[in-house]
């Protein structure tokens, strides 16, 4: 059996005490990148926040009952008009973050009787918008512009066009 003189017992602990010297050092190191890149994060989680607070326009339930409620009609004569059920329509009123398809959103802006900029307004908050490159969508400009509100003669002018109804 080898014994281990005084001088490698020595080596040794100096060895190991640089060792661990400079994992502790390197553990630290790594924890300030971890700290800072926390801090980093969480200013970037602020920033974002306050990004999103700042901008965000309203939901499409906010601006859908606005209109109505500054029309002046009852929600029953909304959704009975615009031909969507009352199933739907309470969908829309309760839950902010739906989000009902582009042709159900041009149907109440029909029922509405808004104007192309209000319309643009309703589309907008449901995430749609009208394009000048699809037929679809001008024919509705058309209709909004010229004040055709009337679903029944809306869908004649779709079919016209080939395209699907309301």
């Amino acid at each position: 059996m080898f014994l281990l003189n005084q001088h490698i017992l020595n080596d040794i602990e100096v060895y190991i005490q640089n060792h661990l010297h400079n994992e502790i050092m390197t553990m630290t190191l790594e924890s300030q990148v971890d700290l800072e890149y926390c801090r980093q994060s969480e200013n970037i989680t602020i920033d974002l926040e306050d990004y999103i607070k700042n901008r965000r326009k309203p939901t499409l339930n906010q601006v859908l009952f606005r209109f109505i409620d500054h029309a002046g009609v009852s929600d029953v004569d909304i959704y009975k008009k615009a031909g969507i059920d009352r199933k739907l329509f309470s969908k829309i009123r309760s839950n902010p973050d739906y989000r009902p398809s582009k042709n159900t959103t041009i149907s109440l802006a029909l029922a509405l009787q808004l104007d192309s900029d209000d319309t643009e307004e309703l589309l907008s908050a449901a995430g749609y918008s009208l394009s000048d490159s699809n037929v679809f969508d001008l024919v509705i400009q058309y209709c909004l512009e010229n004040n055709i509100h009337d679903m029944y003669s809306v869908n004649v002018a779709l079919d016209h066009f080939n395209q699907k109804t309301l």
